[in-house]
């Protein structure tokens, strides 16, 4: 027999967004939780997160406190009454009183296979590592930083050609997947197995930083092919490029050596500027100058002609 369930909500960011939908599905929304309205763009204006603004298709309570560690702030998620809390990417503690006053306690959507990759930024470390796979777990929310039994996971390998970006918005779309299965089940009767996290393995995905952006020569070309695209869309790789700061929005590694120093240019042409590093080379493809949008390579060479050399 299907039973309905009540359902609250927590998340902040795009990422969190194709759930709440999968949440929002069969009309058991009671309420969605995400973080205050916060000053964004250029011109810092209060701006509501992608949750809100997409929670306003359902005639549900929208609520942000500050914290959760608040009694008043509690007493309004008992006051909902919900079966189950779901959590994407909310970025606020969970304390154990909130977790228990669900039914069913509160379930996590973790866009990495735990338990590699707990923490801030697990689709960005994945890429900068070299991990040939990643997925989305669903997790059972536990004490502790991403630590819970995982109830359900799917699966989804990397390309050479993947950055952060897009394989954020593919594991978007497989978290509300993930999400829908455990729900389909939850309401079957059929509570998911859960199973718990090997402490063997576990890794932690540190939030970026933008210093991190700055790429060093002396690294390999494979290391900072993988650090264009885990940096891209944000904060983008950068280097110095023949004496100019530039961003780098997307590079490749090639299999040549070569004897120059690190960081010199070695050719540069229509296909791209092959920079020298600590292994092999990188040849970059699209940049982009200070105060100017990005380029494809070819193009900030017709800025810069005589770095050009083919």
């Amino acid at each position: 027999m299907r039973q309905t369930l009540r359902l609250v909500f927590a998340g902040t960011p795009e990422f969190a967004v194709p759930s709440l939908h999968a949440a929002a599905a069969h009309g058991e929304l009671v309420g969605v939780y995400t973080q205050p309205d916060r000053p964004a763009g250029r011109g810092r204006v209060l701006t509501a997160s992608p949750v809100k603004q997409a929670a306003q298709a359902f005639a549900v309570p929208v609520l942000q406190p500050e914290t959760l560690r608040d009694p008043a702030a509690q007493a309004a998620l008992r006051a909902l009454a919900p079966d189950l809390l779901i959590v994407v990417a909310y970025g606020l503690i969970l304390p154990k009183a909130v977790l228990e006053i669900p039914r069913f306690g509160g379930w996590n959507v973790h866009a990495s296979l735990l338990p590699r990759w707990r923490g801030a930024a697990p689709i960005q470390r994945a890429i900068e590592a070299g991990d040939d796979e990643t997925g989305v777990c669903l997790m059972q929310m536990a004490r502790g930083l991403d630590t819970g039994p995982v109830l359900l996971q799917l699966r989804t390998p990397i390309s050479a050609s993947d950055t952060a970006g897009g394989l954020h918005d593919r594991l978007a779309e497989l978290g509300a997947e993930v999400l829908r299965d455990g729900l389909a089940l939850l309401r079957a009767g059929l509570h998911p197995q859960p199973t718990a996290q090997a402490e063997d393995g576990a890794t932690y995905a540190h939030k970026l930083d933008k210093a991190e952006a700055r790429l060093d020569w002396n690294q390999s070309a494979a290391v900072l092919a993988r650090k264009v695209r885990a940096f891209n869309p944000w904060p983008i790789a950068e280097a110095e490029l023949a004496g100019e700061r530039v961003r780098i929005h997307a590079a490749v590694a090639l299999s040549e050596s070569s004897p120059a120093t690190p960081g010199s240019v070695v050719r540069a042409s229509r296909d791209g500027i092959d920079v020298a590093c600590g292994a092999h080379v990188l040849r970059l493809l699209t940049v982009q100058r200070d105060g100017g949008k990005a380029l494809a390579a070819r193009d900030y060479l017709n800025a810069r002609p005589a770095l050009q050399t083919s």
